[in-house]
């Protein structure tokens, strides 16, 4: 197309490159397209925009150099489209081996407005007590069994149950003694929240 944006970012110092395209991206109108024009192959910049924005956007290698790769770059729909993150089945598979304890899983594109992981606790195991975040909490519990100690009781957490953790509330989770305890946990995104294994 005659019309179409051509940036080349072979002159541009390599972490500005990214960034650069993806905003230049984010401008196009639906149905809009960009040439880029790189000095390598753009392999981690299609796997970060997949991961950003999924089927919204169109990656099609055009004809090419060894020092002028080119690729077209459209955008498909107005925003990040819907996209399975996660089949539940593949991290609660008994005959998977062991995994580590703590987070096993988190969403994981850039701009997103939600915070989600799988925790994975094993027998025995405990979250100790605290003051949870000023957000509110949804867990849905998959596997295993344990307790949730509140600041006023206890609740016996078996697979299937969906529990509410309000805002700043006190809880103490300690897994079953036998069977662990592996639950999804879903909140806003707060910016600069990091989930870790636990060492």
């Amino acid at each position: 197309m005659a019309d179409e944006v051509v940036i080349d970012v072979r002159t541009i110092p390599t972490p500005q490159r990214h960034p650069h395209i993806i905003k230049t991206y984010e401008e196009l109108e639906v149905g809009e397209a960009l040439i880029l024009v790189n000095d390598h192959v753009p392999e981690a910049l299609r796997v970060e925009m997949v991961r950003e924005y999924a089927d919204a956007v169109g990656w099609e290698p055009l004809e090419s150099t060894p020092d002028a790769v080119r690729v077209r770059i459209s955008r498909r729909a107005s925003t990040p489209t819907p996209r399975v993150v996660l089949d539940v089945a593949e991290i609660t598979d008994a005959a998977r081996p062991a995994e580590p304890a703590g987070s096993v899983w988190q969403l994981s594109p850039q701009q997103r407005g939600l915070d989600a992981n799988v925790i994975a606790l094993e027998p025995g195991d405990e979250i100790r007590e605290h003051v949870g975040p000023d957000l509110d909490v949804l867990i849905h519990v998959l596997t295993g069994a344990g307790t949730l100690e509140t600041e006023t009781g206890s609740i016996e957490l078996t697979p299937g149950l969906i529990v509410w953790l309000p805002r700043r509330s006190q809880r103490r989770f300690i897994a079953d003694a036998e069977a662990g305890l592996r639950y999804f946990s879903v909140h806003q995104r707060k910016q600069g929240l990091t989930i870790t294994a636990r060492p």
